[in-house]
C-alpha cells in the first residue's frame, strides 16, 4: 500500500469538512427549481468554479492522462485552437445565453417550447439512454484508478469477511455522490464542488511543481527526444503514426465543440442555475481561463510519468511499476502508467493530498452526473408522459428515487463491463448516439425561427441509426470468436457474406471521435431539408426567449448602458459593467495572442523553415511555467470572487419567494406559436 495514517487523515479530514458545511446549509433547499438549478442564484465565479471540478472529473483525469502518455507535449499544441474557439463561444454567448433566456429546467424543457411534448419525450429517453451508458464506466474507472494508485489490495478481510476491494471502493464513492445530491440538490452539489474546485487547483499545482522539481527537465528532455519517428512527443507536424489521437482527433474536436456546445447534458444544472443569462455569459468567458491553466497542469503529470517510467536514472523506481503493466493491453497500460507512476515516487503527505484531490474529484463529476441524467429522466420522460405536475414534495421524492436508480445501473454496469476502448473515444462513441442529432436541434431551435418539429425529429433519428450502426459493427468487429457470446456469434453469422464482411470491418475501424462528426454531418442536412419542406409556420422567439414585452424582471442584469453602441461590435450590451469590459477585452486580447501563435507556428513550420525538436522544447518549458503561473493567479482570484457569490447566493435562497409551479412543466402559453407561413430556413437574428 502507498499510503500511510497521514495520508488517509487527509482524505478524511477533507470529507469530514464537506459533510458540515452540508448539514449547516440543507435547510436553504425549499423547492423544485432549488434541487434541480439552485434557484437560479449561482453567480459567475461560483459557476465556473464548480462546473469545472464536475467536468474535469477522476475520470477525465485518467481520460486526459492516458492521452497525454501517446502524444506529450504534441496534444497540448493541436489542443490550442480550443483555446480561441472557447473563447469566441464564451464571449458570444453561444447556445448559453438563449438556453438560460428560456429559463428551461432541462434541455429536453426547451425542445418541447421549441417543438413538441412528444419530442420531449424522445429527445429525453434518448439523452437518458446515451447519458447513462456513458456515465456506466465511472465507478469501475474511478475504483481501478484508486485501487492502483493507492496500491490496496484485490481483496482483504473485515470482521472475519472476506471485501473486494473493487465493489467498496465504487460503494463508498458512489454513496458519498448520493448524500450530497440528496440533501440539497444542484445547491449542494455547486457547494461541494466550489470547495473541492479550489482545493483540487491547489493541490495540483502543489503537486506538478514537487513533480517537475524532482524529475528535472533534462530527464524530461531526454526522454521526450527518445520517441519513434512520426511519434514525437514534442513535434507536433510528427505524430502521423499517433494511435487514435492524432490531427485529425483533435480537428473533429473543434467542430465538436461547436455543434454540440452545451448539448451534453452531464452538468446540466449548471447551465440553468445561474442568477441572470449574463452571469451564464460571464461564468463561461472566466471559466476558460480556468481551463488554459488546467489544459496545461494536467499533462505534466503524464509527461513526468513517462520520463520515470523510460530514463534510466530511475530505473529502480521504474521496475515494479513496468512489473504491473506487464499485465495489461496496450490501452489498458496507458490508462495506468500516470497513477502507478505517482503512487511510487510522491511522498507521505502529499500523496494524501493528491488523493483527496482525486476523491473530490471524482465525488464531484459522479453528483453532477447522478443529478443530470437522474432528474432528465424526471422531467423529460415520466412527467411529459404523465400529463399534470407532481406536488413539491412527491416531485423531490421522485428525483431522488430517479437519481438512487442512476447510481444503482452504473454499479451494476460497471461490476460486469470491462473497457476495451481508450476512455475518450468511448465517451464519444456513446455520446454520438445523442449528440449526432441534438447539436442541430439546439442551434437551430434558439438561432432560427423556422426550424420545425419535423426537422428535429428527422435529425435526431438520424444521428441515431448512423452512431449506432457504427457502434454496433464496431462491437461485432472487434468480436473475440474463440470467447463466445452474442458479439461473436453475430460475426461468425455475418462474416458469411463476404460483403457485410467488408462492410462490418470498415465500420467497425471508425473510432467515436469521428462516428460522432459522420452522425451530425448527416443530420444537419435532414433538419435544414425536412424544415424547409414541412416548413409552415415562424415561431414566435421573442416570446420563448423572454424578450422585449415577455421579459422577466430577475433575468436582467445591470450593467453601464454608457457607450453601449462603441462597443456594441465586440458583442458587448447594456448588461456589462465597467470590470466585466475589463475582463472581456483582456480575454479578447489573450485569445488573439494564442490564435497568432498558432497560425505563426503552422505558417513557419510549412512556409519558411522546419521547427527543430530543441526549439519545441524551449516553447514547452516556457508554456509550463506560463500554466502554474496563471494557474496560482486564477484560483487566488476566483477564489475570492466565489467567496462573495456564496454569500449572496444563500442571501437569495433565504429571501427569495418561491415559485411552485416552476417545476419543468410547460404550459400553453409557452408552446410553439404560429405567426407567418413561411417556405425556406433563414437566421432569426
Amino acid at each position: 500500500m502507498n499510503m500511510y495514517w497521514v495520508d488517509w487523515s487527509i482524505v478524511l479530514a477533507l470529507l469530514a469538512f464537506m459533510v458540515v458545511v452540508i448539514l449547516a446549509t440543507r435547510h436553504n433547499m425549499r423547492g423544485v427549481a432549488d434541487f434541480l438549478a439552485a434557484g437560479r442564484c449561482g453567480g459567475r465565479y461560483l459557476l465556473c468554479i464548480s462546473e469545472g471540478i464536475a467536468g474535469l472529473g477522476a475520470v477525465t483525469l485518467l481520460a486526459f492522462w492516458q492521452q497525454y502518455t501517446k502524444t506529450g507535449f504534441t496534444g497540448i499544441w493541436w489542443s490550442l485552437p480550443n483555446w480561441p474557439l472557447l473563447f469566441v463561444l464564451a464571449l458570444s454567448g453561444w447556445v448559453l445565453y438563449r438556453y438560460r433566456q428560456t429559463r428551461a429546467l432541462t434541455l429536453a424543457q426547451f425542445f418541447e417550447m421549441r417543438y413538441s411534448r412528444r419530442f420531449r419525450i424522445f429527445a429525453g429517453m434518448v439523452a437518458f439512454a446515451s447519458g447513462i451508458i456513458n456515465y456506466g464506466v465511472f465507478p469501475y474507472l474511478n475504483a481501478r484508478l484508486f485501487i492502483y494508485f493507492c496500491g490496496l489490495p484485490e481483496t482483504f478481510t473485515l470482521a472475519g469477511f472476506n471485501v473486494d476491494t473493487f465493489t467498496l471502493v465504487m460503494l463508498v464513492l458512489l454513496s458519498l455522490a448520493l448524500y450530497f445530491t440528496f440533501m440539497g440538490g444542484q445547491i449542494a452539489i455547486m457547494l461541494t464542488n466550489f470547495m473541492q474546485g479550489i482545493f483540487c487547483m491547489t493541490i495540483l499545482l502543489v503537486v506538478c511543481l514537487v513533480l517537475f522539481n524532482h524529475i528535472g527537465w533534462n530527464h524530461i528532455s531526454e526522454v521526450v527526444a527518445m520517441a519513434p519517428e512520426d511519434q514525437s512527443l514534442a513535434n507536433p507536424f510528427k505524430i502521423s503514426k499517433t494511435e487514435g489521437f492524432n490531427m485529425w482527433f483533435f480537428l473533429i474536436q473543434y467542430f465538436i465543440w461547436f455543434y454540440c456546445w452545451k448539448a451534453w447534458q452531464g452538468t446540466q444544472g449548471y447551465y440553468v442555475a445561474a442568477k441572470t443569462p449574463h452571469e451564464a455569459r460571464m461564468s463561461q468567458i472566466l471559466g476558460t481561463w480556468r481551463y488554459f491553466a488546467q489544459e496545461m497542469i494536467v499533462p505534466i503529470f503524464a509527461i513526468c510519468a513517462i520520463a520515470v517510467l523510460f530514463h534510466p536514472d530511475f530505473a529502480q523506481q521504474a521496475a515494479g511499476v513496468k512489473e504491473v503493466l506487464a499485465g495489461f493491453d496496450d490501452k489498458g497500460q496507458s490508462e495506468m502508467t500516470v497513477p502507478l507512476v505517482l503512487g511510487r515516487i510522491l511522498p507521505i503527505g502529499l500523496m494524501g493530498a493528491l488523493t483527496a484531490v482525486m476523491v473530490a474529484a471524482a465525488v464531484s463529476t459522479d453528483e453532477s452526473y447522478l443529478h443530470s441524467w437522474g432528474s432528465i429522466f424526471i422531467q423529460d420522460v415520466l412527467m411529459p408522459l404523465r400529463g399534470k405536475p407532481l406536488s413539491p414534495e412527491k416531485h423531490l421524492l421522485y428525483l431522488r428515487y430517479s437519481i438512487c436508480g442512476v447510481a444503482l445501473f452504473a454499479f451494476c454496469f460497471s461490476m460486469v463491463f470491462t473497457l476495451e476502448d481508450y476512455i475518450r473515444m468511448f465517451f464519444a462513441v456513446t455520446g454520438a448516439i445523442y449528440l449526432g442529432g441534438a447539436g442541430c436541434c439546439v442551434i437551430g431551435g434558439l438561432y432560427t425561427r423556422r426550424g420545425t418539429t419535423a426537422g428535429a425529429w428527422g435529425a435526431m433519428i438520424t444521428g441515431i441509426v448512423v452512431a449506432s450502426t457504427a457502434l454496433i459493427t464496431n462491437q461485432i468487429a472487434n468480436a473475440d470468436p474463440e470467447a463466445g457470446g452474442l458479439r461473436a456469434w453475430l460475426q461468425l453469422t455475418l462474416y458469411h457474406s463476404e460483403v457485410l464482411k467488408k462492410g462490418i470491418v470498415y465500420l467497425g475501424g471508425i473510432d467515436g471521435q469521428v462516428m460522432t462528426f459522420v452522425s451530425a454531418m448527416c443530420a444537419i442536412p435532414v433538419y435544414f431539408m425536412m424544415s424547409i419542406v414541412f416548413g409552415a409556420r415562424k415561431f414566435d422567439l421573442d416570446r420563448m426567449l423572454h424578450r422585449g414585452k415577455y421579459a422577466v424582471a430577475d433575468d436582467v442584469a445591470e450593467g453601464d448602458a454608457t457607450a453601449t453602441a462603441r462597443w456594441k461590435w465586440l458583442g458587448i450590451n447594456d448588461s456589462f459593467t465597467w470590470w466585466d469590459k475589463v475582463i472581456y477585452i483582456g480575454s479578447v486580447v489573450w485569445v488573439l495572442l494564442w490564435g497568432v501563435v498558432f497560425a505563426v507556428g503552422i505558417f513557419y513550420h510549412y512556409a519558411i523553415h522546419e521547427i527543430s525538436d530543441e526549439a519545441w522544447m524551449s516553447f514547452w518549458h516556457f508554456i509550463i511555467w506560463m500554466s502554474i503561473v496563471l494557474g496560482v493567479v486564477t484560483t487566488l482570484w476566483f477564489l475570492i470572487g466565489g467567496l462573495r457569490d456564496l454569500k449572496i447566493m444563500f442571501e437569495l435562497l433565504r429571501t427569495r419567494a418561491r415559485d411552485h409551479t416552476d417545476d419543468g412543466t410547460v404550459y400553453e402559453g409557452d408552446q410553439p406559436s404560429a405567426e407567418t407561413p413561411v417556405s425556406t430556413m433563414v437566421d432569426a437574428d
